[in-house]
């Protein structure tokens, strides 16, 4: 039951950091070039979700038993 629950909590957070990170990309229209984007989602901390929780989903996936 707790690898189910940290799976699911990683998977909120992939989910949350990706949609930001995808949301964000709205401003690449609006005028700012790659490189603006890239500095300008390394400073939001909501950005880091997504490597955050894909790595809890790995190590939960990588510690299951078979």
């Amino acid at each position: 039951m707790g690898y189910v629950f940290f799976f699911l909590i990683g998977f909120g957070l992939a989910v949350t950091g990706g949609v930001t990170i995808i949301a964000y990309m709205n401003f690449l229209p609006a005028g700012l070039s790659w490189a603006d984007y890239f500095l300008f989602i390394s400073g939001r901390v909501e950005c880091y979700f997504l490597p955050l929780g894909v790595l809890i989903m790995g190590v939960i996936l990588y510690r299951y038993p078979n």
